[in-house]
């Protein structure tokens, strides 16, 4: 598998240019503003979703102004739904930095994220840039029902396996879907490559969460146990569904009550853990992961052969094979 850093290659000078136009998307004569707005970019990420947005302009044609004007939206709404999560959660860490909440307080990180929203907002109409606000503020949407939808459901533990596809395909794959259709947009490609590139981005945002999912169920290389988080925050996750669902109705019984009551108890968490793996409940994720990555790859290969459309292929690889 390659590295980030070999999978960026083809775009490492377009990445570069647009962390400036990221960086400038942010500024404000409100000094509080601009030392928050430093401390976010300090801690960026892998920058999964500009790549997703300049690999998919570079396969679809060549990148130009819209193209940047697509990342720095993207990153921008998504900047904003992430410090708004940490406030929800009262989360004081992110990315192994501290939190806009944990330093500035929940008002300011409110504040912030509202600044950053707007500012995406306004990046799209001032270059009269409609069709990507669409495609971006649908993304926003469908992860904001995603996530109520998740909570809903979370209250009465009442999940099965379409009801999970739905949460995650809004909740994640929507945002990684308008990266890859904003960047074929951003180059003029026509409505049915659009949606092609939008598809697979889907697909890969399920075979991403998926992923993200069997996380939970793997070693801690500190600890040694698995983490169980989402156990502990009354998560139905794939892994979990397919076990409850090839139980008998007794087990299943029990299952549940450990999740609603006694999901802060390490004994019953690991107790339950150890369910899902003998119940083949992690081959299963596994397997449907593979599934979305391969629709992802095969849709792929319907698009022309060039150095991005490897890259992209590697990238989507990259989600499935990941170690964090």
């Amino acid at each position: 598998m390659l590295t980030i850093a070999q999978i960026k290659a083809p775009i490492a000078s377009d990445i570069e240019v647009f962390e400036k136009h990221f960086r400038d998307s942010m500024k404000s004569p409100v000094p509080l503003l601009n030392t928050i707005t430093r401390y976010i970019i300090k801690r960026k990420g892998k920058q999964m979703r500009p790549m997703f947005v300049f690999l998919s302009a570079r396969i679809c044609g060549e990148v130009n102004q819209s193209t940047y004007h697509a990342a720095s939206l993207i990153e921008l709404l998504h900047t904003a739904t992430l410090i708004h999560d940490d406030v929800v959660d009262d989360s004081n860490e992110r990315r192994g930095f501290f939190s806009l909440n944990a330093l500035w307080k929940n008002k300011i990180a409110v504040l912030v994220g509202d600044y950053l929203l707007s500012r995406g907002l306004l990046l799209s109409l001032e270059n009269e840039e409609y069709h990507l606000l669409k495609i971006v503020a649908n993304a926003t949407r469908e992860m904001s029902e995603g996530e109520l939808l998740q909570i809903e459901k979370a209250r009465k533990l009442d999940i099965e396996e379409p009801v999970y596809f739905e949460i995650i395909r809004k909740k994640t794959a929507s945002l990684i879907a308008s990266c890859c259709a904003a960047g074929a947009a951003s180059v003029g490609a026509d409505a049915e490559t659009i949606e092609k590139m939008r598809l697979i981005g889907e697909y890969v945002g399920v075979a991403f969460q998926i992923k993200d999912d069997l996380f939970d169920y793997e070693k801690n290389l500190m600890t040694g146990k698995p983490n169980g988080t989402d156990i502990k925050e009354k998560k139905m996750t794939l892994p979990l569904i397919y076990m409850l669902n090839n139980q008998s109705w007794l087990e299943k019984r029990r299952a549940m009550n450990i999740v609603r009551n006694h999901n802060n108890e390490p004994h019953k968490v690991a107790e339950l853990i150890s369910k899902v793996n003998s119940s083949g409940g992690i081959e299963y994720a596994a397997g449907k992961m593979h599934e979305f990555q391969n629709k992802a790859i095969e849709l792929l290969y319907t698009l022309p052969d060039s150095e991005s459309r490897r890259s992209l292929e590697q990238l989507v690889i990259f989600t499935t094979e990941r170690r964090h």
